[in-house]
């Protein structure tokens, strides 16, 4: 069975024993800060792992309880798979529990459970009120109906019950998607003296590993992955679902910020303008009006913009779902589906949360056509959901696509006839858009392979697809290179690939030096010099010396004896029909000397070269021809 990893969240009021719950089921502290001992709340995410089998494994996020630390809070729940809802026995439900469980929604936060804390403080007739209490206030919430364990962390009552209760439960649940792209949003950086910049953050979806090159969006920096720990302990993958923290190359702890998403795929959108769908916290302060300044809280990060309406001009009450407009001030990575969180800017409060429709939002016409269009791409067509799948995954199969896009078998078929979707090798399905984008990253790659090495075939396709691998599967770049060469857009000669119109060549730059040596190599016939000396005194430097000699054996304009001599393509030919000519069937290097008049420093060079091009067989002391 195929190891899980999961990451749950404590969150609830300041002071509700959040940290003390984290410290007893974990035995780990994650008030780590000096300003968090002395005041005793937690301002940073605390992590800590709370358990581990064969079969899964578990994080816990400790997320500030105060009003002024919400942010970082949104950071921790938007990567998490469980909420603990923490609610202390003497206090019950407070404004931060309730602005919490908005969050959670908003969020899409479906599995959790309850702990009410501190129950040695309070008799058991108050813990049946605070009960009451909580069971109204999660009435129409998403933790309607879950599981509540009464616990004290200092004496350890319940503990045990509620860790087994999280554990069955996870086990329960489906992890995140390990075999996508690799995704981490940042939410802490740091450097560690002797190793450099460190990220800290949960992994969203895929699996990164040691060594793995890898991008910090929306920057566009290159890193590298160099050393990964997972919980303080060495590892060599990190998994969707796991607190990772990863040990980066190629940059700097100035350039990276929390807000930043590490990721494995240039394929990622990045924008400032999104289409979503957001629904309103129920009891609003203040009106949201049209074009009204907002702050996006989405993944780690927190980016100021404007909330743009098609329909209305205002908000204070609405139950439902509304279909508008994000335009930010800064770039953000996003795909659709992911959830997020809106605040007001000034005064603090948040207004809602929702789901991304659409990274690729454009600018529209106030009115309902625009919200009919919206609409459409909210339901997802069958194509759409099918050209997500296929650019997040690459190439899926029938039995894949099904699961992933939750249509049934007759209608995937119907759509798969459309020309966008690429059936190949029988049984795996990819876009058409990406086996163009491929297709184009190929040509890109072997035109600067090309004025770089103009003398030779091409690239070694092995060394392409070993470049292109960590994005795309081998299946899809192979069938990608042979459809490329069916077209005539590549061709190949043994294991190099090159464009089918590039023809190798002396750069102009050699051209009439090239020329030169080889006039001269003509004329000095079959008692020629040693090769390097006819480079050197035609000006051809030594790092061009391997590819001109290959290019000119390919070309047929010499032919190489061993390393140290070769004759012109001309005087080789002339030679080898002077010798056939003279000699019958078979001969010996006697016959061979006296026709072609050479000593034996040139005589045995020739005649190995006649046995490697296929001319002739040696049968003891003698040659026979074979052609």
């Amino acid at each position: 069975m195929e190891k899980r990893y999961f990451t749950i969240g404590m969150a609830g009021h300041i002071d509700h024993g959040k940290t003390s719950l984290t410290k007893a089921l974990t035995n780990v502290d994650t008030d780590r800060l000096k300003e968090e001992k002395e005041r005793q709340i937690s301002i940073e995410l605390g992590f800590a792992p709370l358990y581990e089998d064969e079969e899964i494994q578990i994080s816990v996020i400790d997320v500030p309880g105060h009003e002024r630390f919400i942010r970082q809070m949104i950071a921790g729940v938007a990567g998490i798979d469980l909420v603990v809802l923490v609610v202390a026995a003497d206090e019950g439900v407070m404004p931060q529990t309730r602005e919490h469980l908005d969050i959670l929604k908003f969020l899409g936060v479906k599995n959790g459970l309850v702990a009410i804390t501190k129950i040695d403080r309070v008799d058991e007739e108050f813990i049946e009120l605070v009960k009451d209490d909580i069971l109204e206030e999660l009435t129409d919430t998403v933790f309607e109906g879950v599981p509540f364990v009464l616990v004290d962390s200092l004496s350890h009552k319940g503990i045990s019950e509620i860790k087994e209760l999280i554990i069955q439960t996870l086990k329960e649940q489906e992890m995140r998607d390990a075999k996508g792209d690799f995704r981490l949003p940042i939410d802490q950086v740091f450097t560690v003296k002797g190793q450099g910049t460190v990220v800290r953050g949960t992994v969203y979806e895929g699996t990164v590993e040691e060594g793995q090159a890898l991008l910090v969006m929306p920057k566009g920096i290159e890193v590298r992955s160099r050393q990964i720990q997972v919980h303080h302990n060495p590892a060599q993958k990190a998994y969707a679902g796991q607190r990772a923290a990863i040990n980066l190359s190629g940059v700097s702890k100035e350039d990276l910020e929390r807000g930043d998403v590490l990721v494995s795929s240039e394929h990622f959108i990045v924008t400032k303008t999104i289409d979503v769908a957001i629904r309103i916290v129920d009891e609003l302060e203040h009106l949201v009006k049209q074009r009204m300044p907002i702050k996006l809280h989405i993944g780690t990060a927190e980016v100021m913009g404007r909330i743009v309406f098609f329909d209305r001009n205002e908000i204070k009450e609405e139950n439902g779902e509304i279909l508008c407009q994000l335009r930010l001030e800064e770039e953000i990575l996003t795909k659709r589906g992911d959830r997020f969180i809106l605040r007001r800017p000034s005064p603090q409060e948040t207004i809602g949360g929702g789901w991304v429709i659409d990274p690729r939002g454009q600018k529209y016409r106030f009115g309902n056509q625009t919200i009919d269009e919206l609409e459409k791409k909210k339901a997802g067509s069958p194509k759409e959901r099918i050209t997500a799948a296929l650019f997040e995954a690459k190439s899926l199969p029938l039995s894949e696509l099904i699961k992933r896009t939750a249509l049934d078998e007759t209608t995937l078929n119907k759509q798969m006839g459309d020309e966008e979707f690429v059936l190949y090798n029988g049984k795996e399905y990819s876009h058409r858009l990406l086996i163009n984008s491929i297709e184009e990253d190929i040509i890109d790659r072997l035109q600067e392979f090309h004025q770089s090495h103009s003398m030779k075939q091409g690239l070694n396709k092995a060394e392409l697809l070993q470049s292109m691998q960590k994005r795309f599967p081998k299946s899809l770049l192979d069938y990608v290179i042979e459809n490329g060469i069916t077209n005539s857009v590549f061709k190949r000669k043994e294991q190099f690939v090159s464009l089918a119109s590039f023809v190798p060549h002396v750069t102009k730059n050699w051209a009439k030096r090239t020329e030169n040596m080889l006039v001269e190599m003509k004329k000095d016939g079959l008692k020629v010099h040693y090769v390097k000396d006819y480079f050197k005194a035609a000006g051809i430097p030594e790092n061009l010396e391997s590819d001109l000699k290959r290019f000119l054996e390919d070309e047929a304009l010499i032919v190489t004896l061993d390393e140290q001599f070769a004759y012109h393509g001309d005087v080789f030919a002339a030679a080898v029909e002077k010798l056939r000519t003279r000699t019958g069937s078979e001969f010996d290097v006697g016959e061979a000397k006296e026709v072609l008049d050479l000593s034996r420093k040139y005589m045995i060079p020739f005649l190995e070269r006649l046995d490697a091009q296929g001319l002739t067989m040696r049968v003891e002391n003698k040659r026979v021809w074979k052609v």
